[in-house]
């Protein structure tokens, strides 16, 4: 394997679990390494509900536009469902997977997360790291 491709093993930590409080969501801006390596930005959303995590990369399939409306606001009115804030479109929590809107049948690209020693981790994709955020998890300790 080259120093630039992702190793499935490695988990970094982008906040605690507590963070981010059940039934809300949360933006981060972190830097991937691509397999050239080349570092490009990587706009992730974690959503927590109750001890579940899911992570997507934060662009709507429909014309690659962020899906936060305001910073960190994902939710459709009910709040049990991610919106892109541009066209409405809505996307199923667990999947990703459009139910309305014009993207309708596609889906949000998933970002692989664990929760490991208390920490929401992102895992492979090999991100650079800068100063304190991201760090390395401890994977010996996944608690979910």
């Amino acid at each position: 394997m080259s120093a630039t491709q992702a190793d499935p093993d490695i988990a970094y930590a982008i906040c605690s679990f507590n963070d981010i409080p059940s039934q809300k969501a949360r933006s981060f801006h972190l830097l991937r390494v691509d397999e050239d390596g080349a570092t490009k930005p990587f706009h992730i959303v974690v959503v927590r509900w109750g001890r579940q995590v899911f992570g997507y990369v934060n662009r709507c399939p429909h014309d690659g536009v962020n899906l936060d409306w305001e910073p960190n606001q994902f939710f459709d009115p009910n709040g049990i469902r991610l919106m892109c804030g541009k066209h409405g479109a809505l996307f199923e929590l667990g999947t990703g997977a459009c139910l309305e809107g014009p993207c309708k049948g596609r889906a949000l690209m998933p970002v692989a997360l664990q929760v490991l020693d208390n920490d929401i981790c992102v895992t492979g994709v090999t991100l650079a790291e800068e100063e304190d955020e991201p760090r390395l998890c401890d994977s010996d300790e996944n608690e979910t």
